[in-house]
């Protein structure tokens, strides 16, 4: 049975918007491991799901998807944002 992660996507550190945090993306979880290619070195693998990632707007989209495509899933919400409220004269303390 395929195996995938649901995650919510959160916003970048080097972003100032927050265009797309809502989204949720279904990827599989690889099958195979990574290997070095004896030519150049670089790190490949036969599983070509590791680069499909889906989109959806809602949970519930991604979950439907899911069901109906017979993939077992594991949903990984998005960390809670902490703001840490200060002021600037709290740098000279």
């Amino acid at each position: 049975m395929t195996q995938a992660r649901i995650i919510q996507k959160s916003k970048n550190a080097l972003q100032s918007g927050r265009a797309g945090t809502g989204q949720w993306v279904l990827e599989f979880i690889p099958a195979d491991p990574q290997r070095p290619d004896p030519l150049m070195g670089w790190a490949g693998s036969s599983d070509t799901r590791r680069q499909l990632n889906l989109k959806f707007p809602t949970l519930e989209a991604a979950k439907a998807y899911a069901d109906k495509n017979g993939i077992s899933y594991t949903v990984i919400p998005a960390a809670p944002k902490v703001l840490k409220l200060q002021a600037y004269a709290d740098n000279f303390r």
